[in-house]
């Protein structure tokens, strides 16, 4: 074995790296090599020390000690007194784990100042591993591989490198003490809220004027009766077999969280705001915002109170209100203030009125419905070849109107009266084509709904619509956020019986989405192709292993290295402007000893 180097220009400087290399004779007399250990980047100063004697930490001694490394095959020379002969025959490779994507983690969490944040706040009596530690091992968790807190104890920490880059070892997944972290985070809530919001505003310089404002729920699994807020209700997962929460949630229209709150799983829509508004204020003061929902968040009484109140909002409007607004409408032009966008825009005592026409939207509504209504009409005309009793016939009709939804409307259809028998002359279905025709006309609108009471607002009918619109249309970062909750941070389903452990649940969920939308964010800037997720999967294949090189005096010397990032691996870091840290230092250990013990040197160079 002998060590090899390569160089690679970065940035204008030179950089060399180190392997170990074995070289083997293959057959009429050819040799082969192949890189045993990948030693990463050694500079002038280093070369001589790997090359001759190394820093080493030795675990009976409790000290480090200067060793000269040479293999057990060559002779020692008499000035080499604290020689370590080595059998390099005996190499092996021990424990390969995840290492890139922790890493990641751990760097996105201290660029949002969380250490010192919790540091601050969770204290841990003397000799205990920190419950900062703890906590940060959940929310690296849910960012990387998310499960639960037994996945965590039995699985995923032995496969990850989170022992190294935490400076502790196995005492930190204690099953115990991941559940006991969850009993005291939650009272810091909003505190964390306001940390956040200030990190924000230094790292990306971000804007809270306008706020984005949804609800989504998730879902549980088992019986869960001892926990209050665990109700039956609305589903938007598609399970309303399931008891659930109901998660409000602010974002900017970057999507950086501003604050969330868990609710009863019954809770009504329309009945939410109005507490976190309050919440809002409470938080971070009275100010100029623009809160933007969908319909059915706020009640007629909730924007009488918030235009009483000065309070700016955006909304958006069922289509049934076109009605009233028809006339004042429709003597207006349209005004195109995007690519295949139009809008009117109307003023009404103290509220703005936009109809907005999307070409795209247009053409997707007009081809559902027609496949709806073609799925009626073929329906309806199979029922009038059929020998059924009436009572039957209603029952399928009502099947066949539910399953059309709006386009069932479009449908005149006369039903045989209660004396009459079912045939053609007393079951008959005819199109509205009037109502078909006005149908079409409304496709691809919208009508959105706000209140502005600043005098600065922008004026002029194209600025003032255009910027409303851009306001609505950002509702779909606040999805984003939901989807990312429950995909790629696998909110659901909850399964703790525990009432403060849900919401502690959600409170780490929460704290992992911060950890991937400051990555978006970097992403944006710097690499606008990538998605954080795909950066994570390719940091995943920079793993951890333990090399292990016996000695000839019966004790091991250990090597912890991550692997050589691949090409791919090397483009991400160089776009994040993210360089991996020094590799751990060398260790000496007696043969017998468990070897998973983790460097308590490396957490501090990261």
């Amino acid at each position: 074995m002998f060590l090899r180097c390569h160089s690679r220009k970065k940035n204008g400087k030179l950089h060399r790296y180190w392997s170990v290399v074995e070289s083997r004779r293959v057959g009429r007399g050819d040799s082969v090599q192949r890189h045993v250990l990948y030693l990463g980047e050694i500079n002038d100063s280093q070369e001589a020390a790997w090359r001759k004697t190394i820093s080493v930490f030795d675990e009976d001694q409790r000290q480090t000690q200067q060793l000269s490394l040479f293999p057990a095959d060559r002779p020692l020379l008499p000035d080499e007194v604290n020689a370590l002969s080595v059998v390099l025959s005996d190499l092996r490779l021990r424990r390969p784990r995840s290492f890139g994507d922790c890493w990641l983690g751990c760097r996105l969490w201290e660029e949002l100042g969380l250490s010192d944040f919790w540091d601050a706040r969770l204290e841990s009596q003397r000799g205990e591993v920190p419950w900062r530690k703890v906590l940060q091992l959940l929310v690296v968790n849910r960012l990387c591989e998310p499960g639960s807190e037994l996945a965590v104890h039995a699985r995923w920490f032995d496969r990850s490198a989170m022992d190294e880059l935490l400076g502790t070892d196995f005492a930190v997944a204690c099953k115990d003490r991941l559940y006991r972290c969850l009993d005291r985070i939650l009272p810091h809530k909003d505190d964390l809220c306001r940390h956040l919001t200030e990190r924000w505003k230094t790292l990306f310089d971000a804007s809270f004027d306008v706020l984005l404002y949804d609800l989504t729920s998730t879902y549980f699994e088992g019986l869960c009766e001892q926990i209050p807020k665990a109700k039956h209700g609305y589903s938007r997962d598609g399970r309303p077999d399931c008891r659930q929460v109901v998660i409000a949630l602010v974002v900017t229209p970057d999507g950086l969280p501003l604050a969330y709150e868990v609710l009863a799983g019954n809770t009504a829509d329309s009945t939410t705001l109005k507490d976190f508004l309050a919440k809002i204020e409470t938080l971070y003061g009275k100010a100029r915002r623009v809160w933007v929902m969908d319909r059915g968040i706020p009640t007629e009484a909730t924007l009488e109170q918030m235009r009483g109140e000065g309070v700016a909002y955006l909304v958006g409007t069922p289509r049934r209100q076109l009605k009233k607004l028809e006339k004042d409408l429709v003597e207006r032009s349209w005004e195109q203030i995007h690519e295949g966008v139009e809008v009117k825009l109307l003023e009404q005592e103290s509220e703005l009125y936009v109809l907005a026409r999307s070409a795209d939207r247009k053409q997707k509504e007009t081809a559902i419905r027609r496949r709806r209504l073609k799925q009626l009409v073929h329906g309806l005309n199979r029922l009038k070849r059929r020998r059924i009793s009436r009572d039957t016939l209603l029952k399928k009709i009502a099947v066949l109107q539910k399953e059309a939804g709006s386009a069932a409307a479009l449908v005149t259809i006369r039903e045989p009266a209660a004396d009459e028998p079912v045939n053609r002359q007393t079951f008959r279905c005819t199109l509205d084509r009037a109502a078909w025709r006005a149908a079409q006309e409304r496709d691809g609108c919208y009508l959105l709904r706000g209140h502005l009471p600043w005098a600065d607002f922008p004026a002029g009918l194209d600025k003032q619509a255009s910027t409303l619109w851009a306001w609505y249309m950002q509702l779909v970062q606040v999805e984003e956020a939901f989807k990312a909750f429950k995909s790629d941070l696998a909110l659901r389903p909850i399964h703790h019986q525990v009432g403060s452990r849900v919401e502690a649940h959600v409170f780490v969920a929460f704290l992992g989405y911060c950890l991937t939308v400051t990555l978006r964010m970097k992403l944006r800037v710097r690499a606008p192709g990538l998605t954080p997720r795909a950066v994570l999967q390719s940091l995943c294949a920079i793993q951890m292993v333990d090399v292990t090189i016996p000695t000839t005096d019966g004790r091991e010397l250990i090597l912890r290295r991550y692997t050589e990032p691949e090409a791919e691996q090397v483009m991400i870091l160089e776009q994040l402007n993210l360089t991996l840290p020094p590799q751990p230092p060398p260790r000496i250990r007696a043969g017998t000893v468990d070897p998973t013990a983790p460097s308590s040197s490396f957490a501090s160079k990261m």
